[in-house]
């Protein structure tokens, strides 16, 4: 079994140094160090990890996808993600891969045999929980002034209460078990 954490770019592992805003330019993108420790956590338990993210400005060329591609490249290598998944599109486009349509997900399930029932999305906003919950998989929401009234499994304090949780969840339903013996 391959089980996945989803995060939230944005507010959970990075954040732009201009007005809290998303970053346009590779300068203004700052990885949030402090994940490092948690995120590796739920790597050594066996977890994929990965961020996800709309970006519709990519469509206008604000960011540039290239510029956006070096932004990803530095949060997979400083995080240890395996991937960035990215929604590129405007909210006028209705595309299926834009929050909190659960698509972004899917994908990765596709291309990593990971198991959606089994797998965690971690966030700041109600559509990652949105998105989490039309995969079939469990929310954890950082609390936030974006987390709505909508559907959530777990809301927790901060990035590393958010760690806890998914631990203890998923020892109480076997995944680490599961992930354990696959390792040998």
């Amino acid at each position: 079994m391959r089980a996945a954490v989803f995060f939230e770019r944005d507010g959970v592992l990075a954040r732009s140094a201009i007005n809290g805003g998303t970053a346009k330019r590779l300068e203004e993108f700052q990885v949030l160090e402090d994940a490092s420790a948690p995120l590796r956590q739920l790597k050594d338990a066996g977890f994929f990890l990965f961020a996800t993210t709309n970006q519709p400005g990519v469509t206008s060329g604000l960011p540039s996808r290239r510029e956006l591609d070096l932004m990803h490249a530095v949060l997979v290598r400083r995080l240890g993600l395996h991937e960035v998944l990215v929604c590129p599109h405007p909210l006028e486009d209705a595309c299926p891969c834009r929050k909190p349509s659960p698509e972004l997900l899917r994908e990765a399930a596709r291309r990593h045999g990971v198991d959606l029932d089994h797998s965690f999305v971690v966030s700041d906003r109600w559509v990652d929980a949105e998105m989490a919950e039309a995969a079939g998989a469990t929310s954890v929401l950082i609390r936030s002034k974006h987390n709505g009234n909508g559907h959530h499994d777990c809301v927790v304090s901060d990035l590393q209460s958010a760690v806890e949780k998914i631990l203890e969840i998923a020892r109480d339903v076997g995944t680490l078990r599961a992930m354990s013996a696959q390792k040998r």
